[in-house]
């Protein structure tokens, strides 16, 4: 219940500590973002992935310096519930006007639940639900940088518009030929619009800042002619001369989808008004939840946020419960689903069985680490969660018992109310988006019967695409440790991504080898290992018996991948790796670049070779 009054001498003063803590994080993420600007211009591409990697540190690190300065000031952890209260409503007050306020609230439940003890997070002490509306939210400063911008043809003439488009960028490299470039993104544009003539309301629309990741800048926007809307990207990288080159022309929902996928590294955007942003581009992606797009502009905390808002949303309109995940048990994680929720929850065990050796702090280590990382497309992301409730209820006697028989630390079931109704605490918690285990898919193409065309090419771009994601994690400095098939999934467009992080290494820490030849006929004939293997070596030439014992994937995969048996692939790309080398993979399909055959602007099948990887030398 609210107060009457706003008596509380510090609560205004702690609701304005509050609000400093939170300006001060935005003012510093939004400051990182924006150097990402020149780091592109310069190729200090290591400084962009540094930068990437700090930049995700920062939200944590404001919160801890805010709850120090409370509790040193207010001594706000011994403080009675009233100031709390009241400090919220001032806090709303501040919220008016302000251009980040879904932001703030966040930052207050941040602060707020790292000081006051679990029972007192009620309705009244966070933000459940928003309390300031972000809706037609703009910037009136003066000389304050709109969302997006508006170019309009003269005459009907696209080329003008798209070449003042990126001017307006001002990035300051020059491009190889960018009248050569324009031409492409226009014939491109033209041959999406297909037949239908130029509307008097025709325009590009195009966000006002760029979105920089890796070795990458991408205009986002959308075409408006009539009553149709396209979404577009174009990807503006350094050319082989050093010159700036835009790359392709990206069009369609799917397309976009891929770009922001969340597999890939977060954004980095120079945005004032970052809800505006995610309005517009929930127009582009209409399927992507907010919260997916908040996380890939780097504001993962939001992205936490509205996620669980979603997900006590599903909870309220659904009746099914929480069950153990089907499919082949994993050693360290404990997974779970709801049938009717397109994410699953992943916890780690107390006690891993052997063969595994490794610590809960070394798996969350390992989490952390690809949290911070090149994703590339291959990697998904994840949400983590400390003391999460659920209803009772919804959870399956049999879930139950499986948390409590391999993960009882992590587990309480408590009356929090006194009511009756009990909710169950999960204290530390994994969440990615649910995908169908590629062992699974490969045996739904075997039940099928392979002498079916469809199924045939089915398995084929399986087996091609799970080695492709092999190699784009190579390229990303990744070593995915345990390659068995049920630590990939296929997503819903195909890709096949790796989601098992618990013996992930970074390339450049292994030591590739080749299998010694036997000392001895014993040797020879042995089934054991019987040479000297180290903490971090890797035997490539072993890969095949684990991965390839079905006929049809065996050859499918040595028509295509035989090189990742080699060890030579994998000494070469460390060694390059090792010497500053950041190699290039594309959230696109390398056929769409304008350098491998022009413009494609029609929407392409997936990739049926090896070929159709992004990684590229």
């Amino acid at each position: 219940m609210f107060p009457e009054r706003l008596d509380a001498p510090q609560a205004h003063a702690i609701a304005r500590a509050m609000m400093d803590g939170f300006n001060r994080h935005y003012r510093l993420f939004r400051a990182e973002s924006a150097r990402a600007k020149h780091r592109f211009e310069t190729a200090d591409w290591h400084g962009q992935q540094r930068a990437q990697r700090e930049r995700i540190e920062f939200y944590d690190l404001r919160v801890r310096e805010c709850v120090r300065r409370l509790d040193k000031e207010f001594g706000a952890g011994r403080l009675p519930m009233d100031v709390w209260h009241q400090a919220k409503l001032h806090y709303i007050g501040l919220m008016v006007n302000h251009l980040q306020p879904e932001l703030a609230e966040t930052f207050f439940n941040s602060v707020t639940t790292k000081i006051l003890h679990r029972t007192h997070f009620q309705n009244e002490f966070i933000f459940v639900r928003p309390a300031v509306s972000t809706e037609y939210l703009e910037s009136d400063a003066p000389g304050a940088r709109p969302t997006y911008r508006a170019y309009y043809p003269q005459g009907g003439a696209l080329r003008e518009p798209v070449l003042q488009m990126v001017a307006d960028f001002d990035i300051q490299r020059p491009f190889e030929d960018l009248e050569r470039d324009v031409d492409r993104v226009v014939g491109a544009m033209q041959e999406r619009l297909g037949s239908a003539r130029l509307r008097r309301n025709f325009q590009l629309q195009v966000l006002s800042s760029l979105f920089f990741r890796n070795k990458g800048a991408y205009v986002v926007g959308r075409l408006i002619n009539g009553f149709a809307e396209i979404p577009f990207a174009l990807p503006i990288l350094h050319g082989e001369r050093g010159g700036l080159v835009i790359d392709a022309a990206l069009f369609g929902e799917d397309d976009l989808q891929m770009l922001f996928s969340f597999a890939r590294a977060y954004f980095m955007v120079d945005m004032e008004v970052p809800s505006a942003y995610v309005q517009f581009l929930r127009s582009l992606m209409p399927r992507k939840p907010r919260a997916e797009l908040y996380t890939a502009l780097g504001l993962a905390k939001q992205g936490k946020t509205l996620f669980y808002r979603d997900f006590l949303h599903h909870l309220r309109y659904s009746s099914d419960q929480l069950r153990i995940t089907p499919g082949i048990p994993g050693m360290v994680m404990l997974v779970f689903d709801l049938p009717s929720f397109p994410y699953v929850f992943k916890l780690i065990r107390d006690r891993f069985a052997a063969p595994k050796e490794t610590t809960r702090e070394q798996v969350q280590a390992k989490y952390l680490l690809v949290k911070q990382h090149d994703r590339v497309g291959r990697m998904a992301d994840t949400l983590e969660y400390s003391l999460v409730a659920f209803p009772r209820e919804r959870f399956s006697d049999e879930l139950i018992e499986e948390i409590q028989r391999h993960a009882p630390s992590q587990i309480e079931i408590s009356d929090r109310d006194g009511d009756g109704r009990q909710e169950v605490i999960i204290r530390h918690l994994y969440i990615e988006r649910r995908m169908i285990p590629l062992n699974i898919h490969l045996q739904e193409c075997f039940d099928a019967g392979l002498d079916k065309p469809e199924v045939r090419r089915a398995l084929e771009y399986a087996v091609v695409e799970y080695g492709n994601a092999i190699k784009d994690l190579v390229a990303a400095n990744i070593f995915p440790g345990d390659m068995l098939w049920k630590n990939f999934g296929i997503t819903r467009n195909g890709k096949v991504v790796f989601y098992d992080y618990d013996e992930i290494e970074y390339l450049t820490d292994c030591e590739f080898r080749r299998v010694p030849p036997p000392r001895t006929e014993e040797d020879e004939l042995s089934g054991e290992v019987w040479w000297p293997v180290g903490p971090r070596d890797v035997f490539p030439e072993t890969f095949a018996p684990f991965l390839l014992g079905n006929p049809a994937v065996r050859e499918i995969f040595l028509r295509h991948h035989a090189d990742l048996l080699d060890v030579d692939f994998w000494q070469s790309h460390k060694e390059r790796i090792q010497a500053g080398h950041v190699y290039d993979v594309f959230p696109y399909d390398v056929q769409r670049r304008f350098g491998a055959g022009g413009p494609a602007a029609a929407s392409l099948s997936p990739p049926a070779s090896s070929s159709s990887t992004g990684a590229m030398p």
